[in-house]
């Protein structure tokens, strides 16, 4: 059975029929329900299912809402809830004493570069920590305590001459209470030699290890036999390496005479 149309009432046969919005139309039925311009399934816009054109779509539009007793004892409630949580915060956050300060782009600028500033620090002294100090570092160091260590020893060189040296001098010639640097003690018999004159053609035992500071310096390591030594001033002596056949200058205090 062939259904009726939507606007006209009549038989629509299926040589005219047009189903669309959920009804039934003939094609010349089918048109805007404002100009009247006949429409297709192209460029028809259904509202209320009807059919429409472009440029008589109904716009929807916001509707306004009555200030019934309803509404405004509703808005009443939403802010007193607002209220009591803000003092609920304010009361939290009291006795806190921070002030809240705006999280602005040059706040995480001064920030971020704090951080890598930071952290650029914290990567120089791990790293200096973990390498130890450098050459230069190191030679200074063992040259300061070299010179140190000479001026220990020069009130061991004013030292009266006249007595024979037994086999430990330094234990006989101070008394305990005057030995502040016992560390360095195997090194006084070197020095007391020292101070005598001697020729040419001394032979002396390394007993530290020693990496030249200066060019007109010698390295040697401990156990290296030192040749042709030759005293220079208080603390340096003038020798050969025997193992490496270098010729400088070395500290007194890291030789012993064999």
């Amino acid at each position: 059975m062939n259904p009726n149309c939507a606007r006209c009432g009549k038989i629509v046969y299926p040589t005219e029929k047009v189903n669309c919005l959920d009804k039934f139309w003939h094609k010349a039925c089918f048109h805007c329900e404002t100009c009247k311009m006949t429409l297709n399934m192209k460029n028809y816009k259904g509202y209320e299912k009807k059919p429409y054109c472009n440029a008589h779509y109904p716009k929807q539009s916001f509707t306004m809402v009555a200030d019934t007793p309803e509404n405004l004892r509703l808005k009443q409630q939403s802010e007193l809830q607002s209220q009591i949580r803000y003092k609920e915060e304010f009361e939290k956050n009291k006795g806190k004493g921070f002030s809240v300060v705006a999280d602005t782009p040059e706040l995480q600028r001064i920030k971020k570069t704090q951080d890598q500033i930071s952290n650029i620090k914290y990567h120089e002294e791990f790293e200096r920590s973990r390498m130890g100090p450098s050459p230069s570092e190191g030679a200074e160091m063992e040259r300061r305590n070299s010179q140190e260590s000479a001026n220990y020893r020069r009130p061991e060189q004013h030292q009266p001459q006249h007595h024979v040296q037994p086999s430990n001098p330094v234990y006989q010639q101070q008394p305990p209470a005057s030995q502040s640097y016992g560390y360095k003690e195997p090194a006084a018999p070197a020095s007391t030699q020292r101070s005598a004159p001697s020729a040419a053609g001394k032979r002396f035992r390394a007993v530290y290890d020693y990496n030249a500071a200066d060019e007109d310096e010698v390295s040697f390591k401990d156990g290296d036999t030192i040749i042709n030594v030759q005293p220079i001033d208080d603390g340096w002596m003038y020798g050969t390496v025997q193992r490496t056949g270098k010729t400088g200058m070395l500290p007194a205090n890291y030789v012993e005479a064999i």
